[in-house]
């Protein structure tokens, strides 16, 4: 591979085995992130209470998340390129603490929106800089098993972490359930104290300019898939309990999320221990199976059972899809892998927030069957630049 930070002299690379145990903190720094960003929809009544205002209001507490990553990840990745990695991920671990507590805190509506968006500041950083950092303590050949488990934080708090926090948002309050995540941080800033190796940044010399990162061959493809594949996984995620509701499976939500994500956890163990050698197959494979997860919704959701199959088919699809996309950009962006990386985080973030928009303009406009029919729509242009793009982005063989 190209990527200047999988150099052999590398400390972590040194041995044969994964750091399991800082990988594992990786991995919880994932969970924090996931959950700060989604949490509070499963908090929203009690949070529109709490802060005086109405759901929809309270509701742009993800939306003004997912923007502060998106509009700070390119810059403040270029700005930090030359900090040592541990201090990076430090500092973006401590602004969640900080967060997290002024929103468990506040009973201002304005003071909270500006907390969420420093979070989604912190979240970008973050989201720049784990899949590079999972890559870089870990042996070559198992790279792509180090991201898969990095990654895993994001199933786990879709489909564990949401539940919990609403649960405990109901018995105790929605402002412990942020006080708990505050905890959960300080724990963690610890753990990466303890066990987390530390990395030289890089040189900004060595840092390639937006214009040359888009240029490298296979870079633009990999962003086009990420850009496309969530904005379509998210406008069918994002309504999901109104798509049910319509069926009349409403009440089954919180189980057909945990099927979801068993599933999803599934997918990132077949994808962490075959995406060194099959990184193009299995990227086929995700989108082929999120594609016919959303014609059986929206051909058959009428069977019980078969929205059961077509959720489960969407989380093995669904759930190795961040790894992938992560390890494509950063085996494509070679030495400007931190750049790529950081694009990515923006365009991914960006997606996030057009999905909800656009299904909230499907809902009104062509009701909750549209969001099935969107998705399978979106993923044909997924496919075709995939199989395209065999000799660079998705190659049928690794470096």
């Amino acid at each position: 591979m190209r990527n200047a930070a999988l150099n052999p002299a590398s400390p972590g690379q040194s041995g044969r085995r994964l750091p399991l145990s800082a990988l594992l903190a990786l991995a919880t720094a994932v969970f924090i992130t996931s959950l700060t960003e989604t949490l509070p929809a499963g908090l929203l009544p009690a949070m529109s209470a709490g802060l005086r205002v109405s759901e929809s209001a309270t509701g742009q507490a993800v939306t003004i998340y997912a923007i502060g990553t998106a509009l700070t990840a390119v810059p403040l990745t270029a700005a930090t390129a030359a900090w040592r990695r541990k201090r990076l991920l430090l500092t973006t671990v401590a602004a969640f603490a900080v967060a997290n507590t002024v929103t468990a805190l506040s009973s201002s509506y304005l003071l909270t929106m500006t907390a969420r968006f420093a979070a989604g500041v912190a979240a970008g950083l973050a989201w720049s800089l784990l899949a590079g950092y999972a890559r870089r303590m870990s042996p070559a050949h198992l790279q792509g098993r180090a991201i898969a488990i990095a990654m895993a934080g994001i199933p786990l708090a879709l489909s564990l972490g949401v539940p919990a926090g609403t649960f405990l948002g109901a018995a105790l309050g929605w402002q412990i359930a942020f006080l708990i995540m505050t905890g959960l941080t300080v724990v963690l800033f610890g753990w990466i104290i303890a066990v987390v190796p530390d990395f030289p940044g890089r040189r900004r010399d060595g840092q390639a300019p937006r214009p040359r990162v888009l240029s490298v061959p296979g870079v633009a493809p990999v962003l086009f898939v990420t850009l496309v594949f969530v904005l379509a996984h998210t406008i069918l995620y994002t309504y999901i309990a109104t798509f049910l509701d319509g069926l009349g499976m409403g009440a089954s939500t919180d189980l057909i999320l945990l099927v979801f994500g068993v599933a999803s956890l599934l997918s990132i163990g077949i994808v962490g221990a075959h995406i060194h050698r099959r990184l193009r197959a299995l990227t086929v494979a995700s989108a082929l199976l999120v594609a016919v997860a959303a014609a059986v919704l929206a051909l058959w959701a009428g069977s019980t059972a078969l929205v059961y199959v077509a959720v489960t088919l969407w989380g093995l699809g669904w759930g190795g899809a961040p790894t992938l996309l992560q390890t494509a950009a950063g085996d494509a962006g070679g030495d400007a892998a931190d750049a790529a990386q950081a694009l990515l985080v923006t365009l991914w973030n960006a997606a996030m927030a057009g999905g909800g928009i656009v299904g909230g303009v499907l809902l009104d406009v062509f009701g909750s069957t549209s969001f099935a029919w969107s998705t399978l729509v979106l993923l044909a242009p997924v496919l075709a630049v995939v199989l395209a793009a065999r000799t660079h982005g998705f190659p049928a063989q690794r470096r």
